[in-house]
């Protein structure tokens, strides 16, 4: 399934406590679970304004589906197409 990263606005992120960082998980969790199995949350990465989120799903309109439903609007979502890392280099 392809990879999507999405970019969400949350000002004010890296600033949120573990109760607050909960509700936000909680809330990409109650969507996914509406949508069944098509998308499905690998993990996010939380920045002093912005949360960067990394999903799988069969189509970018699905992973778009799923940002409409939830509490957090999207400036963007991207298909990733290849991850590099140090291996890449070598």
């Amino acid at each position: 399934m392809p990879k999507y990263v999405i970019e969400r606005m949350v000002p004010n992120a890296g600033q949120m406590n573990p109760d607050e960082l909960k509700k936000v998980a909680q809330n990409f969790c109650e969507v996914i679970t509406k949508m069944g199995s098509q998308v499905q949350w690998i993990n996010s990465f939380v920045t002093s304004e912005k949360i960067y989120c990394v999903y799988l799903a069969a189509t970018k309109e699905i992973v778009l589906q799923h940002v409409s439903q939830g509490k957090y609007p999207a400036s963007f979502v991207s298909e990733v197409s290849t991850i590099i890392d140090p291996a890449t280099a070598s």
